[in-house]
């Protein structure tokens, strides 16, 4: 009797290693596959703030857990089943699969930057559309950023798989997985910081108290006290910082917007171009990346950084084209 249960501790001291190590290994093939896709995921971190800017303090918050909701149920719910069954069945469907979602990036981008250069029309057609209630518009903008996510996700999704070295279809579930969660939280994590930190701004320079204040918080306690030779000491600094990041965040917003903008443009279009490379049109891709290598070449410390930027900036010329492209054919069949 005792025997046979030393020995069925060892086999759970063995599977306990087994999973253990399988563990490991499906962290490790996440960081890794991240690491793959840290370009794009930081181009989604730069998309979705515009989606949120004109909206109340209070419903900027809710407004990003929409978003991150719709997200995450993306990649888990469709966009992980999705990857690993094309995988699996109909590797050839990936490529165009993906080149169609990037041309629906360069359309958003296109229609965006026609705004900013045609105003006028612009606002005409805002005034042409009949009046919506504030949940009806936040209503959409959550739509329209979960459809952009969906795209970028994709991205996200397929360039990790690919960076996975196992073959085996459970290491690979879960190696998405947690890249899914962990992309989510870093991406949405980033967006509510950045969107909240006016209101942070304003606390800041409003607040007398600025350490004990922040201890009565991490106690979930009134202040009770007055302010002590610490807050007095701190306060002028603190309350210059609470005002910077007040009159800072309503440029850097609107910085991050274009910014958002243009990351659709110059993805959709690396993504039409590497489809293209794969199906041996490759004399692009390799051009945009020779002349990002010969520009970059000339300046110090920073020509991979100038390199990249080069390639980008062709990848978002061509992207807008593309989006043109794109918004003639929806207008015609509109028509």
């Amino acid at each position: 009797m005792s025997a046979g249960l030393l020995a069925l501790f060892d086999d759970v001291v063995a599977l306990a290693k087994v999973a253990a190590a399988s563990l490991d290994d499906a962290a490790a093939q996440a960081a890794k596959a991240g690491s793959k896709a840290a370009g794009i995921v930081i181009d989604d971190a730069a998309v979705t703030p515009r989606y949120v800017v004109g909206f109340a303090a209070e419903r900027e918050l809710p407004i990003v857990g929409k978003i991150a909701w719709g997200s995450i149920k993306n990649k888990l719910l469709y966009l992980l089943p999705a990857a690993l069954l094309l995988s699996a069945l109909a590797p050839w469907a990936i490529t165009p699969l993906l080149m169609i979602g990037g041309a629906f990036l360069c359309f958003e981008g296109y229609e965006k930057v026609h705004g900013w250069l045609h105003p006028a029309a612009d606002h005409a057609e805002a005034a042409a559309t009949p009046a919506q209630s504030s949940q009806t518009l936040e209503d959409e903008k959550v739509a329209g950023a979960i459809r952009t996510d969906m795209i970028l996700s994709a991205e996200i999704m397929a360039i990790s798989l690919a960076a996975v070295d196992s073959t085996s279809i459970v290491m690979q579930a879960v190696t998405l997985a947690v890249v899914a969660v962990m992309v989510t939280v870093a991406v949405y994590g980033t967006v509510a910081l950045i969107v909240k930190a006016d209101d942070v701004g304003i606390a800041l320079a409003q607040s007398q108290r600025p350490i004990s204040g922040f201890a009565d918080v991490l106690r979930r306690r009134e202040p009770t006290t007055p302010p002590t030779t610490a807050d007095r000491r701190f306060a002028p600094l603190t309350q210059a910082v609470g005002r910077g990041l007040v009159s800072g965040m309503p440029p850097f917003l609107a910085v991050l917007s274009v910014i958002g903008t243009l990351a659709m443009l110059w993805v959709g279009g690396g993504i039409i171009v590497h489809g293209l490379a794969l199906y041996g049109l490759a004399g692009l891709e390799h051009g945009i990346n020779r002349v990002g290598a010969a520009i970059g070449g000339v300046v110090p410390l920073i020509g991979g950084f100038v390199s990249w930027l080069i390639a980008a900036g062709i990848a978002g010329v061509l992207g807008l084209a593309v989006g043109w492209v794109v918004e003639r054919g929806v207008h015609a069949v509109k028509r």
